[in-house]
């Protein structure tokens, strides 16, 4: 089976930014390219374009951006257009930005709740969670769904734990349902 393009292209960007020693810096332009080029939309209709020859491609990848960011993100940008994935790009580098927080063991959460969250209630949900993983920090990502009654729903990579009213009692419907 073959490697999607982001896990390829990434984990080449990774490797390349480990030998070196460019992961935080890679990290860091990455960080500061990708809200560029989510809003850029004119930038990827010009990448995935079937009409626009590759050189052309490459050509407006490296007058857009050599000299403002690193030669091995433009690299990879024009490397990826030469092989017609130049519409991956944000995809690759969203990847690269998860393997780095995985290499730095930074645990990234969903945290879905009934009612929006108070500043200490988030801080101690945190916390609880770099206590009962091994992670060393998180960064979590905060939402509300009024449908979930009370409680919390987490997410953490293929983990989640429901702790909301509305799977306890979906829970006690299907268990009466049974007697």
């Amino acid at each position: 089976m073959a490697k999607q393009v982001d896990t390829t292209y990434g984990n080449a960007l990774f490797e390349l930014a480990a030998e070196e020693g460019k992961i935080d810096t890679l990290y860091e332009e990455v960080m500061t390219l990708l809200p560029v080029l989510r809003e850029n939309s004119d930038l990827f209709s010009l990448l995935t374009h079937p009409q626009i020859d590759k050189e052309e491609k490459k050509q407006v990848l490296e007058k857009t951006f050599k000299g403002r960011i690193s030669d091995e993100l433009v690299g990879t940008m024009t490397l990826m257009a030469d092989k017609d994935h130049g519409g991956e790009i944000i995809s690759v580098f969203e990847y690269y930005a998860r393997q780095v927080k995985k290499h730095k063991n930074i645990g990234l959460a969903l945290v879905t709740s009934a009612v929006e969250l108070t500043s200490a209630q988030k801080a101690a949900i945190e916390m609880k969670l770099i206590d009962t993983t091994s992670y060393k920090s998180i960064e979590a990502a905060y939402q509300v769904d009024p449908s979930l009654i009370g409680g919390l729903v987490i997410r953490i990579e293929d983990r989640v734990v429901d702790s909301s009213i509305r799977t306890k009692l979906n829970r006690m419907s299907q268990t009466l349902a049974r007697s």
